[in-house]
């Protein structure tokens, strides 16, 4: 089946999150959280180094709903169940739908780090994959030197495949980082 054909749901809850595709307008909220998180995201986040506007970030949204629709990539808004605010963002990318695998990739707010959303998530978007889109295969990769995002995949039960060393440029310094594979498989 072409992967633009492929049906499931575009939301789904946890306990605490509100967990959906990108939407149009969702760029004001997605900005501030950038906003308030630079200091945290830019040793991590390539992104997180140029100077968004809310425009940017909104035509950046606006690109990822287009890929959800043509199953390219799937990104996902974590919001809190209650109260509707939009505190970080994950998804499935990389993805391979002739297997299919995919990997998972987050970022938090900073004012709504440490409270176990991002695990929640994961864990959640984990179990998404394997029991709509049919995974084999999800991945979590993270900089080895990442603790804090390393913690997830170790939590939630993951095997650490292998660490690739020099496996691509650390996002401030640009010199060699290594890479650690954390993958579930069925």
């Amino acid at each position: 089946m072409k992967p633009i054909l492929r049906e499931f749901p575009e939301e789904f809850t946890t306990e605490r999150l509100l967990i959906r595709k990108p939407k149009l307008g969702d760029g004001k909220a997605v900005h501030k959280a950038i906003q308030a998180s630079l200091n945290e995201l830019k040793p991590w986040m390539p992104w997180a180094h140029t100077n968004q506007t809310e425009e940017d970030v909104e035509a950046n949204i606006r690109d990822s709903i287009a890929k959800f629709i043509t199953r390219e990539d799937l990104r996902l808004h974590l919001l809190d169940k209650v109260t509707g605010e939009f505190i970080g963002s994950s998804g499935l990318h990389r993805i391979n739908w002739d297997i299919p695998k995919f990997e998972i990739g987050y970022w938090i707010d900073t004012r709504h780090s440490g409270k176990g959303y991002i695990t929640e998530a994961a864990e959640a978007i984990t179990s998404f994959a394997f029991t709509e889109l049919h995974a084999k295969r999800v991945e979590i990769r993270c900089d080895s030197t990442n603790t804090r995002s390393r913690a997830i995949p170790e939590k939630l039960g993951f095997t650490l495949e292998g660490i690739l060393k020099n496996d691509s440029l650390s996002v401030g310094t640009k010199d060699p980082r290594d890479t650690c594979v954390f993958a579930k498989t069925i």
